[in-house]
């Protein structure tokens, strides 16, 4: 993600952007805040609650995957992997499974008039509305650009490396994914994308070859990851697991409720947002982007949701997380 962040994107997004990354980052610090509570109420380590935060809740499975070694190096948890990928499965049904009645029920609550002339229209004109936002991009894979996104992910891999390097020597330790993602993310801006139509190699940024570099990859990440859980380990704390569980989906919920929909503006796009922020709360951003989607199919396109929630969740949020996770670990040593 970090090789198609673009810095430009966030001067689209307007002041609406803005609230609701900041409502998002309160949030993820609450939900972190949560999860350690109530492990120690429970009689759980707090670093299982921090797991049931926003490592793997907001994080997902990559980053519960990233982050369980060293759960289980500072914390001696020696199912951090399971634990974290369980809740990183049921916070994505939940997310798949509310983010459409949460803009639904926004919407016949409030009467809120849709885009659609007729509110039956299935035509699916938020995706459309998105496609448009969008820079135009190449449609094409051919060897050289697939080589070439190969190319400019190594070079990615190997700054990081060497990043990482220099800041595990000042003491700081991070997951490598997180130096590579932030590399990552200035070679996109710093770098032009095309310098000439006779260039060799220009950097990939929002490529099609990329995409599927990416889809690719993380889908094998996730088999390798997942064919080494030992899931009837938690058997034992089942119970507490999914209190904690439901305690972030109801706080979720009325998050979504009470503070998104109000200061986005109580409007259409607010109720989108909300199914947008009910993915990204619980599950990750293509959840987010589904049950958009599945809202704007019914109701009509919403430009301003499918502009900013993507930048939020794809842009922001795994430096946020790079940036808390550490924090809460180190209040818990």
């Amino acid at each position: 993600m970090g090789m198609n962040a673009r810095f430009s994107d966030l001067l689209r997004g307007g002041p609406a952007l803005f609230i609701l990354l900041g409502l998002t980052i309160g949030y993820m610090t609450l939900q972190n805040v949560i999860g350690v509570t109530m492990a120690g109420l429970l009689g759980l380590q707090p670093a299982t609650g921090l797991l049931l935060g926003t490592v793997s809740l907001i994080g997902g499975h990559g980053t519960t995957i990233a982050w369980a070694p060293t759960f289980v190096e500072k914390f001696q948890l020696e199912s951090a992997m399971e634990i974290g990928i369980a809740a990183a499965t049921f916070g994505l049904v939940l997310a798949s499974a509310s983010g459409g009645p949460i803009a639904q029920f926004l919407i016949h609550r409030f009467h809120i008039p849709c885009a659609n002339a007729t509110a039956g229209d299935q035509s699916p004109k938020g995706s459309a509305i998105a496609e448009a936002d969008q820079p135009t991009r190449a449609t094409s894979i051919d060897m050289t650009s697939f080589l070439a996104a190969l190319l400019a992910i190594n070079i990615s891999i190997i700054t990081g490396t060497v990043l990482n390097e220099g800041i595990a020597a000042i003491g700081l330790k991070l997951p490598l994914f997180v130096p590579c993602l932030l590399v990552g993310i200035l070679y996109s801006n710093l770098l032009p994308s095309k310098r000439s139509e006779r260039a060799v190699f220009h950097w990939p940024r929002q490529s099609p070859s990329l995409d599927l570099i990416g889809e690719l990859s993380l889908g094998i990440f996730l088999a390798m990851s997942l064919m080494s859980l030992q899931l009837w380990t938690l058997i034992g704390l089942a119970l507490p697991l999914l209190v904690i569980l439901l305690t972030q989906f109801i706080v979720a919920l009325a998050v979504n409720l009470l503070l998104v929909f109000r200061l986005m503006g109580r409007t259409y796009d607010a109720a989108v947002i909300c199914a947008g922020f009910g993915g990204i709360a619980l599950g990750s951003t293509p959840t987010a982007m589904a049950n958009m989607t599945a809202v704007t199919q019914q109701y009509g396109a919403s430009r301003q949701a499918f502009l900013i929630v993507p930048l939020v969740s794809a842009f922001f949020l795994d430096l946020v997380n790079a940036i808390l996770i550490p924090g809460f670990i180190s209040q818990l040593q």
